[in-house]
């Protein structure tokens, strides 16, 4: 064991915290200047280990706080580490550290971080090897020059203090304390013995006077004894008397108050009866309510549904009647265009056939004049030209320009008719596109009119979800309120419970639910009142029995206990707790007696077989009994408790308790109800989540069936818009399709034109070409001549048919015209007009809203109907539930006015119990006075209990009145001599064997006294041996070739000449020394130089240390004094015996510090000190004064 370490803050001049580097096991040497806290450093250590700094006055504990510059020091504290590797401190750790905290008010210890007194640590540090008797395991500076001049007295004092005879001076002192009291109590016990003979000689003298008072007095005592008797037994036959009619009471009180406990019962079911047929009233009510306000609105809603319906059916059968004369005019209109059709048919024919007959006359006719023009220009082209050659330029001039035109007539003839053909194709796609439009039409027609039904149906589907959405709604209100209710009525009843029980109880029973429930802690199965079930005529006797243990809470495991308990404490959270861990609750068997006046309570108990042990440790113990006297009977022989059903109880050690138990208050009652509401309300839950789960899939059905009509109502306008889209694009590809046929004509007649053009064209080239090359003539040839006649006549029947076939065709034209423009113009346009109003009334949705709304109307009459006839029903069940509420009220009224006259009955019983009571009071107290009488009168006569029995009472009182006047004759005598003579002679013979134990006692503690001056003597010596023993080896050690004794100076007798005890016969301890060896040379302590002395007194102090050894030294400068070669010895001296023990000194001498293992440099700087661990160099630098400041 070693210091290891020290810590100082705030302590003298170490005002920081000063952490000093772990010492060395062996030997640490610190260095420093003078004022730097080198012994502030020692003290530091001595604070914490030796008893010199105790009891200090507040400026002693001022001087030990830093008071330099900066804030004020309001505490210190010093710390030492210590190894205890070698367990030399009874503590199983390899590290101990003990701190010593001081203030102004406080001065404290702690051990390991832990308070501790200071008495704890003292015998720690003992028990380590501290000796109290030896405190120079600290040499503090100046210490070793108070040695070197102490005088011989002084260092026979410290002999003793090493000796440790303060322990017997302790114990004599003590010794002598009780010595003086012993003969302090003989010296009483003397005179008291001495009082006690005077006062029996007085009393024996008195003795026969008392004799014969004593006959009259016996007789007198005997007649009292006899009026007494006969007093007490009149009063006796009273109290008998008496009792049987408190009994008789008693039992009339208790009947009455079972009856009462039964009438409040009755009234509490009743209640809570009329309380739950308010409650469903209340909810009915409240429904009826409901439903005449909905019944108000269904009202509402059919008259308007049915006055839609009536505007619907008036619009529907005008849409019919509008839909019927539409058909008719439609049929009309198409007669009549079938008829102008077919007139038109007639005509166009013939016009078409005069106008082709026009168009080829007229080419015909453009031809025929064309060749006549040409033979006409042939003849005067002799007048034209001068010669062949330029006609025949001319012509071939002609013919190319008109072969660049021929070519440019056929291209154009080409392009038209291709244009006809294109037109005639198109005409037949539109036609077919018409046709497949329509065709679209019609289906399209037919999807509007499926899915105006389909709308129709998931509107009804969706009204009738929705209604039955309300009647949901209704419920779950219903429940709501029936919910909330029962919730009411459990929070009544939980509070009921724990009103039963203290606050400490409640707090702990909710502070471990809610532990279960955050930690998730299993294995806690709640108070044990929620445990088990049993019928009502035994709460009292359960709830009686198991007092507050009904709310011990029950667990698996008595490490789920500890672990609930661990997390209350950790969370500080408030509350009694008391658990009942199944795996430690053990219990026997037990053979219950075989009896119809007894049952064993745990049997009338219904509880899950898991809680059997806390069931059995409970309650296994305890019968219940018929009457309290079969109790009392079975207790005593069972060695069992035992309880009646009233709660009165006797133990099976003996005790009895019991009285009257208010059943009105009962915590099973009450745990019961708790049962109920929460049976009650879990229904009502399990009910209100059915309906909900209910109203979730009727939530379902709604969106689903509201997300189907939206898309059918998108699907309807999508349906429509294509519908009126392709309809326009059916009249618009027939306004086109119109449009192309006219076209198509117009490019016939350009193509017919083109053709008749071509021909010419191709006649008057082959004319030209046939005159090219031929020879002028201003003549027609005969053949030309007939050609022009020909011609000519050609030309007047063409013209005359063309204005026959012109005249036809005009008036088949004007026919063609009128038939196509009141087709196109009247009839198509108003035959399109029916179609789109047929089309529209087809497709209209009024019908179909008129079938919902018709619906609608349906299921708001039956909806109706059914809210009257729920509306009746409801009234019919509240007009039962007021009905029965009255009667509930009226039996509770009865049973209140019952239970007033019971009240009553118990208050006049209890008053005639109470004057009862007081008669059988006074009649105890008399009966009390007379027994206190008969016991005052002492011991009596052997005859006395049946000698005067006979005498009536005239004759008593007459031998009463004569013993009276004989005992007066004795007044003067002391009645009470004979007793206190005997008194007084026990009290003597008390007092003498109590002398004699005082007097044994005194020679112990003499015979103690001696044995202690004894072994203090012999310890004083044997010190002295080994002292001297080690004092004379030390010091060779010190100094080769020198001696040195110690000397024990004795003086047998005093001054006066008296001889004196052993111990006292040491005078003081002497020195003897020399350095060289010589004896001649040997000189005592006085004699020698200071060094001399110096080593010396060290010497000692090495010899006491080796006779009484510590595991480490603390030396502050011993070596001060000494010479250098004294000085070298003693440094060799310490590093030997450094290997076996710790040393930590302070030097400003080499010697020391060269031998040491560890060096430590203090300095000071700001007033405050410092220590660091230093290198041998820098520590010599210290002692040399040289080092750098630092």
């Amino acid at each position: 064991m070693f210091i290891k370490q020290v810590i100082i803050c705030g302590f003298r001049s170490y005002r920081n915290e000063t952490v000093i580097e772990p010492f060395h096991p062996h030997h640490n040497c610190v260095v420093g200047r003078n004022g730097s806290g080198k012994s502030n450093f020692f003290l530091a250590i001595q604070f914490v280990l030796s008893d010199e700094f105790s009891h200090m006055r507040p400026e002693q504990r001022q001087q030990l706080l830093h008071e330099g510059s900066g804030p004020r020091v309001v505490n210190a504290y010093v710390e030492i580490m210590f190894d205890n590797t070698d367990n030399r401190i009874p503590i199983d750790k390899e590290e101990v550290t003990i701190r010593r905290v001081i203030g102004f008010k406080k001065d404290q210890y702690f051990l390991d971080k832990k308070n501790v007194t200071k008495t704890d640590v003292m015998n720690l540090l003992e028990s380590a090897g501290f000796s109290r008797s030896n405190p120079y395991y600290i040499v503090k500076q100046g210490r070793i020059n108070q040695m070197a001049v102490a005088p011989d007295s002084q260092r026979l004092k410290l002999l003793r203090e090493v000796a440790g005879t303060r322990v017997y001076d302790e114990r004599k002192e003590e010794s002598l304390t009780i010595l003086k009291e012993t003969e302090g109590k003989i010296e009483k016990i003397d005179e008291f013995l001495q009082y006690i003979e005077e006062r029996l000689k007085t009393l024996e003298e008195e003795k026969e006077e008392l004799k014969e008072y004593q006959k009259w007095d016996r007789m007198h005592r005997s007649l009292e004894y006899t009026m007494y008797d006969k007093e007490l037994r009149e009063v006796r036959e009273k109290l008998e008397t008496l009792e049987q009619q408190r009994l008789e009471e008693g039992d009339r009180t208790k009947d009455l108050h079972v009856q009462l406990s039964t009438i409040a019962a009755d009234i509490k079911f009743l209640e809570r009866d009329l309380k739950e047929l308010e409650i469903k009233g209340a909810t009915k009510r409240s429904e009826r309510d409901q439903l005449a306000d909905d019944r108000q609105v269904q009202i509402r809603q059919r008259a308007k549904l049915e006055l839609d319906l009536k505007d619907l059916k008036d619009i529907v059968d005008d849409d019919v009647q509008t839909k019927g004369s539409a058909a008719e005019e439609l049929a009309q209109v198409q007669e009549q265009i079938k008829t102008a059709q077919e007139s038109l048919n007639e005509v166009v024919p013939k016009y078409h056939e005069q106008k082709h007959i026009e168009e080829k006359c007229n080419g015909q006719l453009r031809i025929s004049e064309q060749r006549r023009n040409e033979l006409f220009a042939k003849k005067g082209r002799k007048q034209e030209f001068e010669d062949q050659s330029k006609r025949d330029e001319w012509i071939s001039a002609e013919l190319k320009s008109y072969g660049t035109n021929l070519s440019t007539k056929e291209e154009q003839l080409t392009t038209i008719a291709k244009e006809v053909e294109d037109t005639k194709t198109r005409v037949s796609q539109i036609s077919d596109e018409i046709k497949e439009r329509s065709e679209n039409l019609d289906e399209r027609k037919k999807e509007i009119e499926e899915n105006n039904k389909e709308l129709g149906d998931a509107k009804i589907d969706r009204d009738e979800v929705q209604n039955k959405r309300k009647d949901l709604w209704r419920q779950d209100s219903n429940y709501e309120q029936s919910l909330n209710t029962s919730k009411e009525q459990l929070d009544e009843a939980e509070r009921q419970l724990r009103s039963t029980v203290s606050k400490a109880f409640n707090n702990g029973i909710d502070a471990v639910k809610k532990i279960v429930r955050e930690k998730n802690i299993n294995g806690v199965y709640g108070p044990l009142i929620e445990n088990f079930k049993c019928n009502e005529k035994f709460f009292t006797a359960v709830e009686v029995t198991a007092g507050n243990r009904l709310f011990y809470i029950i667990v698996d495991t008595d490490k789920t206990a500890s672990q609930i308990l661990s997390i209350m404490n950790k969370n500080k959270m408030a509350g009694e707790v008391n658990f009942l861990p199944l795996n430690r609750l053990s219990y026997k068997e037990i053979t219950y007696p075989q009896s119809n006046d007894v049952i064993p309570m745990v049997s009338k108990l219904e509880y899950n077989q898991i809680f059997k042990p806390a069931m059995e440790t409970i309650f296994g113990k305890t019968l219940i009994c018929r009457s309290l006297e079969v109790a009392s009977q079975y207790a005593r022989n069972e060695h069992m408790d035992c309880i009646t059903l009233d709660g009165d109880q006797v133990s099976r050690r003996g005790a009895l308790t019991g009285g009257y138990y208010d059943k009105r208050k009962s915590r099973l009652d009450s745990q019961r109800q708790v049962w109920y509401w929460q049976a009650k309300l879990q229904e009502e839950e399990t009910n209100a989540n059915k309906i909900k789960t209910e109203m979730e899939d009727i939530d379902s059905q709604l969106s689903k069936l509201v997300s189907v009509v939206q898309k059918l109502e998108t699907k309807q306008i999508q349906l429509r818009e294509t519908y009126e889209r392709q309809k326009m694009d059916v009249q618009n590809l027939s306004v086109e399709k119109r449009q192309l046929e006219k076209h198509s004509e117009s490019k016939e007649r350009q193509k017919m034109s083109l053709e008749g053009d071509l021909m010419a064209l191709r006649g008057t080239v082959a004319s030209l070409q046939q005159e090219l090359g031929t020879e002028l003539h201003s003549q027609f040839s005969e053949s030309e001549q007939a050609e022009v006649k020909k011609l000519n006549k050609e030309i007047n029947e063409l013209q005359t048919k063309i204005r026959d076939s012109l005249e036809k065709r005009s008036q088949y034209e004007v026919e063609k015209n009128m038939y196509e423009n009141l087709l196109a113009s009247n009839l198509f346009k108003r035959r399109d007009q029916l179609l789109h109003n047929i089309d529209e009334l087809g497709m209209s949705e009024r019908k179909q809203e008129y079938d919902t709304k018709k619906v609608e109307f349906d299921q708001a009459t039956a909806a109706m109907d059914n809210t009257k006839k729920r509306l009746d029903w409801l009234e019919g069940e509240i007009e039962v539930y007021t009905k029965k509420c009255k009667e509930l009220a009226t039996k509770i009224e009865q049973k209140r006015t019952k239970e007033k006259d019971v009240q009553e009955s118990i208050e006049e019983e209890s008053k005639s119990m109470e004057k009862m009571a007081n008669k059988r009071a006074a009649k105890i107290r008399k009966k009390e006075e007379v027994m206190r009488k008969i016991r005052e009168l002492g011991s009596l006569p052997a005859d006395a209990f049946e000698k005067y029995q006979n005498m009536n009472q005239k004759e008593l009182w007459k031998l009463m009145n004569k013993c009276n006047t004989e005992l007066k004759k004795y007044a003067h005598v002391n009645k009470k001599a004979l007793d206190q003579f005997v008194s007084f002679s026990e009290q003597k013979e008390k007092l003498l064997d109590r002398k004699k134990e005082l007097d044994k006692g005194l020679d112990a503690i003499k015979n103690l006294m001696d044995v202690l001056e004894h072994r203090k003597h012999e310890a004083i010596q044997l010190t002295f041996k080994q002292v001297s023993h080690f004092f004379t080896e030390i010091f060779k050690k010190l100094v080769p070739g020198g001696t040195a004794t110690l000397v024990m100076k004795k003086s047998e007798v005093d001054d006066e000449g008296s001889h004196l005890p052993l111990v006292e016969q040491f005078t003081g301890v002497g020195i003897k020394v020399s350095f060289s060896g010589k004896v001649s040379e040997t000189k005592e302590m006085q004699q020698l130089s200071g060094g001399q002395k110096s080593l010396v007194a060290l010497t000692l102090i090495f010899a006491i240390q080796k006779c009484d050894p510590a595991p480490f030294y603390l030396f502050d400068e011993i070596d001060q004094a000494l010479d250098p070669q004294h000085r070298k010895s003693v440094a060799e001296l310490i590093s030997k015996q450094s290997d076996t023990c710790q040393f930590i000194t302070t030097t400003f001498r080499p010697e020391l510090v060269q031998t040491a293992n560890k060096h430590y440099g203090v300095i000071y700087r700001n007033k405050v000190s410092h220590i660091q661990q230093v290198t041998l160099t820098e520590a010599l630098d210290f002692i040399e004064d040289e080092a750098p400041d630092r």
